[in-house]
Order: structure tokens, then sequence, then C-alpha cells
């Protein structure tokens, strides 16, 4: 009745992001505070609210400011040599440009690489379980949820298709993914689940490779370990030989080189240990973390301009060393200021929470 009698007098409902938007216009924060509240709100670990705090505190505002001073600095030297060429100028001069920009090309790489790297921090891990059919991999996935989310039987392929659960590790939220058993397949419904198992591989940070000790080796074990061979240097992958419970056939040669864990349908709490432990290392110290992909894009477009620049700077072309410093200036500084049209500012804030 009140909102009724206010909207009836003249008032309005805010509209989504409003009171951050003005706050921005306003100059009362910047944009990055502002995605951190946005951000903040949604978050579903204590993992990304800590990351969150910090950017709302000013630390990736006080970053940005840093690098984009030392940019401004870097520019006025070469506008120095540029309006000043046939004067005598300190010979180091373009030495220590070179400096500053290498210096800055650093700083810009390792944020980057520590972003993308970290990113399951914000957005939650990505895990999937990976095996020839009936292996054991639906029990897992039920054992981790403790309840009955798939469906277990002994009729091999009994999983046709992905099947994802959020579960908290720790401080940590993952998404477990549960995949079709990989094999030579006949069915077109199955051999499509399969590829599906490949691309949800694919998208993950983390593997657990089944394999299952009372059987004997066979072409699909081997086609699991051909995954594993070509992701073992970009994804974290855990070898877990399933229904230690049972007597034992499986070929140990096969994986001799390979750290494997034993396990069986009672033990979840050692592969949660496995997983919360390696999460655990993820963690590092306070370096800075971008906390979305326009904060990565425009991070990208300064590192890649830097790189440009240095080059033309070794080719003595001047005027082209500074357009791009004035390409990587204007892109690190939109991450605090994107843009000055209300109506894009609109657009971007229209993902936020009512009022927010």
């Amino acid at each position: 009745m009140i909102l009724d009698a206010l909207l009836k007098n003249g008032a309005r409902l805010a509209r989504a992001g409003e009171f951050s938007q003005r706050a921005v216009i306003n100059q009362k924060m910047d944009f990055t505070k502002a995605e951190a509240i946005s951000a903040l709100i949604e978050s579903k670990s204590e993992d990304s609210v800590k990351i969150l705090a910090k950017q709302l505190k000013g630390d990736l505002s006080n970053y940005v400011n840093k690098i984009r001073e030392s940019l401004i600095e870097i520019l006025a030297h070469i506008e120095v040599l540029i309006d000043y060429a046939e004067e005598d100028l300190d010979p180091n001069l373009l030495n220590t440009i070179l400096d500053k920009v290498d210096s800055a090309i650093k700083a810009l790489s390792k944020t980057l690489n520590i972003s993308k790297r970290r990113e399951g921090l914000l957005k939650g891990y990505k895990i999937a379980i990976i095996g020839k059919p009936n292996v054991g991999k639906s029990s897992l996935l039920n054992s981790l949820l403790s309840y009955n989310r798939a469906i277990i039987s002994q009729i091999a392929g009994t999983t046709r298709d992905t099947i994802e659960e959020e579960i908290r590790i720790g401080t940590h939220i993952a998404k477990i993914v549960d995949t079709a058993g990989i094999r030579d397949a006949n069915d077109e419904i199955e051999r499509v689940g399969i590829e599906r198992s490949k691309l949800a591989v694919d998208e993950s940070e983390v593997v657990l490779a089944l394999f299952d000790g009372s059987r004997d080796f066979d072409s699909d074990d081997e086609a699991i370990l051909e995954i594993i061979s070509s992701i073992k240097d970009e994804k974290k992958v855990f070898i877990l030989l399933t229904k230690s419970d049972l007597p034992q056939v499986i070929d140990l040669e096969k994986i001799k080189n390979l750290h494997y864990t034993n396990i069986s349908k009672d033990d979840t709490d050692k592969v949660i240990d496995l997983i919360k432990e390696y999460l655990d290392t993820n963690l590092g110290d306070d370096e800075l973390i971008l906390i979305n992909k326009r904060q990565v894009d425009e991070t990208q477009k300064a590192h890649d301009s830097l790189i440009r620049s240095k080059d033309l700077l070794k080719e003595g072309e001047l005027e082209l060393f500074a357009y791009e410093i004035n390409e990587s200036i204007q892109a690190i500084s939109s991450i605090t200021n994107p843009f000055e049209r209300d109506e894009i500012l609109d657009h971007m804030f229209s993902s936020f929470c009512l009022g927010k």
C-alpha cells in the first residue's frame, strides 16, 4: 500500500543497477567496484567473496592507475623525442623507455596468467569423471553428491549424456560432470554422448580418470590413456583404480608410469581430499585477479598494444610507437571507466540486481 501510494504520487521503482550506475556516473566509485558489487551478490564460495571484497576495496583500481601512470610517463618521454629529435638528448632515454615498456608488459602478462589460471576460484571449478563404460563413474558421482543422481546399472552404456551437479569442496564450489563411457560405439545416440564427454574434458580444470581394477585392461582403457596423455600438461588428472574391494585383475604394467589411487564405493572422502588438496594450492597469495571477461579482454588489448609498440620503438617508428602506447592507455583505463555515454552504461548495468 505504501509503495502504491508513492508510485501514484510520482515516485518510481529503481531500475536494475541504478544506484551503482549513479555512483559511477557521479564519480563516487569506478566501474570495477560496481562490478564487484554485482558479482559479490551472485557469489557462491568463500574464495570468490575474498577476491571480490579486495576489488571492492579498490585493489584493481589502484593497479590500473599504476599501470596507466607508467604508460603516460612513457608517452611523455616519447613526445620529447619526437618534438626535439634534432636536439642533443640523453642517449639512454630510448633504453629507459624500453625498460618501462618491458616492465608494463611483464606486469600485465602476470595478471592475465594468474586470472586465467585461477578463474575457477570465482566461477567454480569443473571436474570431469571419465572412463570406459561400467567402470564406476556414476557410482562415484552419486557418492560425492550423497544421493542417487545418476542411474546405476550393470548394463554398459547406461549414461548417454553428461550429468552436471554442483558440490562444495572445502571453501571451493565445483561442478562435477559424469560423462558417458568412452568406447568405440555403434549406437548413434551413444556416439553423441561420447563426443559430449570429450567436450566436458576440454572444458574442465580437473579430470578424474577411472580404471576398473576388477577387469582386464582393454582397448577402451587405452582410449582413456590417450586422452590423459593429451591433457596431462594442461589439466590436473587424478587416476583412480576403482572396485578395490573386488579381486584385482587389471594389468598394472599399463599404468605403472602414472600415479594412481585405489578406491572402492566407500572411499568418497579419499577422492574429496585429493581434489581439495589440489584446489587449495590454487588459492595462492594476495595476487590480483581479474573477475570477468571484460576486464580480461581490456587487459589483453593493453598488453598486445605494448607488444606491438616495443617492436616499433626498436625500428625507430616513434609516431607509431606513441599511437600504440595511446591504445594501451585507453584499453587499461576503460577497466575503471569504460564508457562516457549513458546509454551504453544503461546496457552494462541492466544485468545487475534491481536497484543495486
